[in-house]
């Protein structure tokens, strides 16, 4: 059964009673090394987990429901408490390690510093970067092993379906991202976009504003507002839970929107589709291989439309059948490397 204390000392929380009640009950079984059940812990970025509020964080914390459910390991997931001092994550992270959990998967990049520290300090523990290389940890210790998610690859189809949608209209030809912090791993998202609409439409209007911010809705609120000002009729979000504020202002102002990280379509038929991320299905990865014994450390995992890792997410019913059956001709030529998708943005505006 996995703890489901509230507060953990006095620099770490549980992410909330939801979500510490979801993974006891789903926690239990046999999975276990040298007699005693193998415990994994997840360090999230912040304490709430939620579909409609963070779904970059959300997509994470149920790939480990579903492990402590489908292998039996023993899970538990902490947040960093703000009010506490010195860093957060190395509390939360040390935390685990002292249990000592058998691997402490951390999440993003706010948290590669936390890991280079506390995987230094607990040499013995495993720890895994979810969306981030083991070289960008600064020391690259042995025993950290690193995700990379190709997710320019649905972004570039995504681009296509949404310059393909916005030329059945009238002019002007504009579509829009709206994204957070312009890290790598973001700018994979709006370069890998860009392409895919240039390939559909090379004249078409490109719009991208960064944010630097991936909680405030007012930020992503704004910048989506002066896109569909600028005549855009797609906004396409990039920022986590401050981009849940870009897809309420395109259902308000009647243009497209396209979701990330996980699939978005719940929110209604004018979110074309959504660029996944699967940070679930690493997640999983990962408590599988340590499972059953092929944990490995010291690399990366890659996650691309091969293997699934990344994709699109449900199709609005307002695509006709020859655009999706495109689509799918284009995702094939990706993963056949017809089409090599990049991951840097070009000079063009």
């Amino acid at each position: 059964m996995v703890d489901t204390q509230h507060r953990i000392g006095r620099s770490i929380a549980l992410g909330t009673v939801a979500a510490a009640a979801l993974l006891a009950a789903a926690s239990g079984g046999t999975a276990t090394a040298g007699g005693s059940q193998l415990r994994i812990g997840l360090v999230l970025e912040q304490p709430l987990v939620s579909r409609s509020g963070d779904p970059f964080q959300y997509g994470a914390y149920h790939g480990l429901v579903r492990a402590a459910r489908d292998l039996h390991v023993r899970a538990k997931v902490v947040a960093p408490n703000p009010s506490s001092s010195g860093d957060p994550y190395i509390s939360a992270m040390s935390y685990l390690a002292r249990q000592p959990y058998d691997l402490v998967i951390a999440l993003g990049t706010l948290e590669t510093d936390a890991v280079s520290h506390a995987a230094r300090r607990f040499p013995h523990v495993r720890f895994a970067l979810l969306d981030g290389t083991r070289r960008a940890v600064k020391h690259a210790p042995a025993n950290v092993e690193g995700t990379v998610f190709h997710t320019e690859q649905p972004a570039y189809l995504a681009g296509f379906l949404a310059a393909r949608m916005v030329d059945r209209g009238p002019r002007p030809h504009v579509v829009g991202s709206v994204a957070g912090v312009p890290i790598g791993t973001v700018r994979a998202y709006v370069s890998g976009f860009r392409a895919g609409a240039r390939a559909a439409d090379p004249k078409i209007k490109l719009l991208n504003a960064y944010t630097y911010d991936f909680v405030s809705q007012t930020k992503c609120r704004h910048a989506a507002l002066n896109q569909i000002a600028q005549g855009s009729r797609v906004v396409f979000d990039v920022a986590g839970a401050c981009g849940v504020g870009a897809l309420e202002v395109a259902k308000r102002r009647g243009v497209y929107g396209i979701g990330v990280d996980i699939d978005q379509s719940y929110l209604g038929r004018y979110i074309l589709t959504s660029v996944v991320k699967n940070l679930g299905s690493a997640v999983y990865d990962l408590a599988s291989r340590l499972v059953d014994a092929r944990w490995r450390t010291g690399g990366d995992l890659s996650f691309d439309l091969r293997n699934r890792g990344v994709g699109l997410g449900t199709i609005s019913p307002d695509v006709p059948r020859a655009l999706r059956r495109q689509l799918r001709t284009l995702a094939a030529e990706i993963v056949q490397g017809k089409i090599v998708v990049p991951t840097t943005l070009s000079p063009r505006p």
